[in-house]
């Protein structure tokens, strides 16, 4: 049993613990919030835990694994300490705000003998695997993506209040938020991108409230669109030789249809929808649990995460988005 302690008192944080239960493999011991009302407050739910307003004091705490679920521009920071304390990460999405940060944590990370895991959801969705193997013997055209979530935070943006996802010193925006996703379907499908593009509605905080952008692979491109001033319910299409695939979404997908070049619609055998964390944090506990069994899939998973980083990074600079920890990269 993993003793796990969190970071983070937001909704993502109670989804990513109602996960961990379902697992059987996780037992959340502490929680670190900036006071201790908010810490009392999400902690209710769960009895009797440690609570901590002192980061460091958490860090030494009795635990196995820590997940990190505070702002985006805070992961860091926080980050190295656990680290330098023995803790095993696993950091929600984006794990860091630039390349440099992820490469000073992996490289801390091997040295400490710990290991960082970016909680992706999607990357980790079964159901890849029966589309996968139903694009195998076909030859890739393009796609595009969608992602459009009204955001609950767009009532405070309307009346001139920029909470921490829209704001470049938190490393927040829409592409790191949202487009992340897409990003992580097009390299389980189609692995890296040789290139990548993006065209940015920006704030006046300097990040992005919404896009549109192009990943660029040898033969084809993957168009994306990312919105969070906008809800759509558009699917995404993967374009073959033989026809197009329509996914329903580009994470929690539970429908997949092919419609082939002479109209006959093929729909794919895909598993029923489950809790949208459950699958990685059994991936999580698998690898945490046994890292020398699962050495190889961590490494792997530790390059994608890089490679997405990267991804996002060359997007946010072709679009003029840069975080102030751009400015001090280490």
């Amino acid at each position: 049993m993993l003793r796990l302690g969190i970071i983070g008192t937001g909704n993502i944080a109670h989804q990513f613990i109602t996960a961990c239960q379902l697992t059987e493999h996780y037992k959340l011991a502490a929680v670190y919030s900036r006071t201790t009302e908010k810490a009392q407050s999400f902690a209710a739910p769960y009895g009797e835990i440690e609570l901590y307003t002192d980061l460091k004091a958490f860090s030494q705490s009795n635990l196995d694994v820590v997940y990190i679920a505070s702002p985006n521009s805070l992961h860091f920071q926080q980050a190295k300490m656990l680290i330098l304390a023995g803790k095993h990460l696993i950091v929600e999405k984006p794990a860091f705000s630039n390349p440099s940060e992820f490469q000073a944590i992996i490289k801390l990370a091997e040295e400490k003998q710990v290991l960082v895991l970016e909680a992706a959801r999607n990357y980790h969705e079964k159901n890849w695997q029966p589309i996968q193997d139903f694009l195998a013997d076909k030859v890739i055209y393009g796609a595009s993506f969608h992602f459009s979530q009204y955001s609950s935070r767009m009532k405070n943006l309307l009346q001139g209040i920029y909470d921490n996802a829209f704001q470049a010193k938190m490393s927040g925006g829409a592409l790191v938020d949202l487009g992340i996703y897409q990003i992580y379907a097009a390299h389980k499908l189609f692995g890296q991108p040789k290139a990548a593009r993006y065209c940015a509605d920006l704030l006046e905080t300097g990040v992005d409230i919404a896009g549109s952008g192009q990943l660029l692979y040898e033969d084809f491109h993957v168009n994306m669109v990312v919105r969070k001033n906008a809800q759509s319910n558009l699917p995404s299409e993967i374009y073959t030789n033989q026809g197009t695939l329509i996914l329903n979404h580009i994470q929690g997908i539970e429908k997949a249809s092919f419609h082939d070049l002479d109209g006959r619609l093929t729909n794919l055998e895909l598993a029923p929808l489950g809790h949208l964390m459950a699958e990685e944090t059994q991936v999580f506990a698998d690898i945490l649990m046994h890292p020398n069994k699962h050495q190889e899939l961590y490494k792997q998973l530790l390059s994608t995460a890089q490679s997405v980083n990267q991804t996002l990074y060359a997007m946010r600079q072709d679009s003029g988005i840069h975080f102030e920890a751009d400015q001090h990269e280490n």
